[in-house]
């Protein structure tokens, strides 16, 4: 039960989101960015030389790039591969077996890589949060904003900006550094969350308020 080729379609700009119920400011000292799922497998079905693959590469490589540098904790969920019924559990009788533990199916891109200190959380079901540390990780850091980038939009993305909210961790979906298997799905998304549990933002925005509340801080 492969993943069916995704048909290219544009990413969202600042005048296509949804209007946000909150008006929550992002703070460096106070976030951590999630790269959510972004292994060969799950990018494979998108045409590599179109949106919204080009657009999610290059808004996730700067988003990861300049919280580096602002010394901003990111994360990763990657997926084990090669799973037991046991660990595949329901997800099977949706998804198949789903991917390998090959290399061509359970590596980052190269731009991506995690650095040596980027925690790299082994991801078992739709939500970041489920069995693994990251609720844990942003509690004993003193983080409580979530900023989600990666795939699939209307699955863990989604899933994991819900709990979240459960968890009382600000969660902001970054539009144009996620991506989804159709428009309709990735718009589904947005909606939900800027209405029901986070803030919806571009990746222009979120350079923008990394980098102002970094020279305000640095004054």
């Amino acid at each position: 039960m492969a993943i069916a080729p995704i048909a290219p379609y544009p990413m969202p700009g600042a005048a296509e989101l949804p209007d946000n119920t909150v008006r929550w400011r992002i703070e460096p000292r106070r976030c951590v960015l999630l790269v959510h799922d972004m292994q060969h497998y799950f990018l494979a079905p998108y045409s590599a030389d179109r949106e919204p693959l080009t657009a999610l590469l290059h808004s996730v490589t700067a988003l990861r790039e300049l919280c580096a540098r602002l010394s901003v904790p990111v994360v990763y969920t990657a997926q084990p591969g090669s799973m037991t019924d046991e660990q595949r559990g329901l997800l099977k009788d949706f998804w198949g077996p789903g991917m390998s533990a090959a290399p061509e199916h359970r590596g980052i891109p190269d731009e991506l890589r995690p650095g040596p200190a980027d925690p790299v959380l082994t991801k078992w079901r739709a939500s970041a949060f489920h069995r693994t540390e990251l609720l844990d990780l942003m509690r004993r850091t003193g983080r409580d904003q979530l900023l989600i980038c990666g795939v699939y939009g209307h699955v863990g993305v989604l899933l994991t900006a819900s709990d979240a909210f459960a968890n009382d961790q600000q969660a902001f979906v970054i539009a144009d550094a996620i991506a989804d298997f159709t428009p309709e799905f990735h718009r589904m998304t947005l909606d939900y969350v800027a209405s029901r549990c986070g803030r919806v933002v571009v990746s222009a925005q979120v350079l923008a308020e990394l980098s102002a509340a970094a020279e305000v801080a640095a004054r």
